[in-house]
């Protein structure tokens, strides 16, 4: 039982490195450009919080996960 909880924890982890990657990437694209549209702008500091927010997640999950012996 506690393998399965151990793995679904581990997959979810995965989804979000995954997706902070995203979001990093994304980022890195829109720091690339000499100018940001409002859009852009308004995306940029969505896209930053989406990012923490994962960030925290996976923090809080891996306190969950067992420690290896």
């Amino acid at each position: 039982m506690d393998e399965v909880k151990d793995s679904a924890l581990s997959e979810e982890i995965d989804r979000l490195h995954a997706e902070h990657g995203r979001y990093a990437q994304r980022l890195e694209e829109l720091l690339q450009k000499p100018y940001l549209s409002t859009d852009e702008q308004l995306e940029e500091v969505r896209l930053k919080k989406l990012k923490l927010h994962a960030k925290d997640l996976i923090c809080a999950l891996e306190r969950r996960m067992p420690v290896a012996v």
